[in-house]
């Protein structure tokens, strides 16, 4: 048939439904085989819809609708694939022997998504990025280059743009003494968020525990190895692979902290997935690390990283998403100094970790102003006891102010 329906497929089973984000292409606009069209929104991350085959684009679904898994988005026609390639060519290409122009193709100086993506937030304008893809095309390479302020992809006369990190866009300057309303419609990924936190505090017995942990040992450590880490690995040594060691040898030690409930039964984990809060401009997400117990510092650490770079590109897979025994969070890298977190479900316990101030102490009988940091596990009571809580967080804390045993796996 000249005429081919594009429909949002089957994402997984406990997805059904999705929000249309955005459209890639425009309404009536030649599009490729496998050429990204459109942009959805899931509970658990964003995904690029491709193209089925190459021809005319009809859109049929709107930008920010809300549709179920099956339902029809697009249309393409294929009687008008070639089309473009056909008009506008007054001598033959395939003689040429200098690279043909891309000047007047429909790919000439249009980014690719990824491309688009960079250079929007980097506030670089296209029309001022010289494409080296095919037909002139912006590549993803084109755009890190202009946003860094690249010679070779800015065009000539045009001031490199500094790249600047994702956010939310600032909110438009108002008059005085404004009385304006707003209405926006909450992201899926928002919407999602909200219902579990919610489902969180109303169907378990939450209950947060705290205590205060000597950050010395570890930023002495870091700094006597941090530089010898990096040569090796490539990779700077964080707090972050060092609570989830420790949270992973406790968990190993305390089954109940890293267990969850199911009905009436308990499920025990033997290993450590443990889910790392990242913060994104669309909200936050909290990927697992799987088997943390197994892993050394700098796997750790380079599994953060690819992570983290995933999810503030909305590439996060909903493989990646799912999952988890355990969740650590710190607030503490926005100033945050002592919270309560709720708890991730289905797991039973979160960690957080805040921000670390010098402050005085007692130690050995004298007053010494150390670097200290408060530490918050928010646990389900149903499963988890207030003894269990306490033990564990008194370990996790241990193993941090003595850093050698957590090395040394005493």
């Amino acid at each position: 048939m000249p005429v081919i329906e594009l429909k949002i497929p089957n994402l997984g089973e406990s997805i059904s439904s999705v929000t249309f984000s955005k459209w890639l292409k425009p309404d009536g606009g030649i599009v490729t085989l496998d050429e990204p069209l459109c942009e959805i929104e899931t509970e658990k991350a964003n995904q690029e819809l491709s193209a089925d085959s190459a021809g005319k684009l009809i859109w049929v679904a709107k930008e920010g609708e809300d549709l179920p898994v099956g339902a029809l988005f697009a249309k393409i026609d294929t009687d008008v694939a070639a089309e473009p390639a056909q008009s506008g060519q007054t001598t033959p290409a395939p003689q040429q022997t200098a690279p043909a122009t891309p000047t007047g193709n429909y790919a000439s100086g249009t980014p690719s998504p990824a491309a688009a993506k960079i250079l929007a937030e980097a506030q670089v304008p296209p029309a001022s990025v010289s494409g080296t893809g095919r037909d002139g095309r912006i590549t993803k390479e084109d755009a890190m280059k202009a946003a860094d302020g690249g010679p070779k992809a800015v065009s000539a006369g045009t001031a490199p743009v500094a790249s600047t990190p994702p956010s939310t866009p600032p909110a438009a300057p108002v008059a005085a003494f404004s009385r304006v309303d707003r209405r926006e419609k909450m992201s899926r990924m928002r919407r999602t968020i909200a219902k579990r936190l919610v489902s969180a505090k109303n169907n378990t017995a939450m209950l947060t525990t705290f205590n205060e942990v000597d950050m010395s040992a570890v930023m002495a450590l870091r700094e006597k190895y941090q530089d010898a880490f990096v040569k090796k690995y490539g990779i700077k040594l964080g707090f972050m692979s060092i609570f989830a060691k420790a949270c992973a040898k406790a968990l190993m030690e305390m089954p109940d902290v890293n267990a969850a409930l199911d009905g009436d039964d308990v499920i025990y984990h033997d290993y450590a997935d443990i889910s790392i809060a990242i913060s994104t401009p669309t909200g936050l997400v909290v990927p697992p690390i799987r088997n943390v117990e197994s892993l050394n510092f700098a796997e750790f650490e380079m599994k953060v990283k690819e992570l983290s770079a995933k999810a503030r590109d909305g590439k996060l897979s909903l493989e990646e998403m799912t999952g988890g025994t355990f969740t650590i969070t710190n607030g503490g890298i926005f100033g945050s100094l002592m919270s309560t977190p709720i708890i991730n479900e289905p797991q039973s316990a979160i960690l957080g970790m805040h921000a670390i101030k010098d402050r005085p102490i007692v130690v050995d009988g004298e007053i010494k102003i150390r670097p200290m940091m408060y530490l918050a596990l928010s646990y389900d009571h149903r499963i988890i006891d207030g003894s269990t809580s306490v033990t564990f967080l008194v370990k996790v804390k241990n193993m941090i102010e003595d850093p050698m045993s957590l090395l040394l796996d005493l």
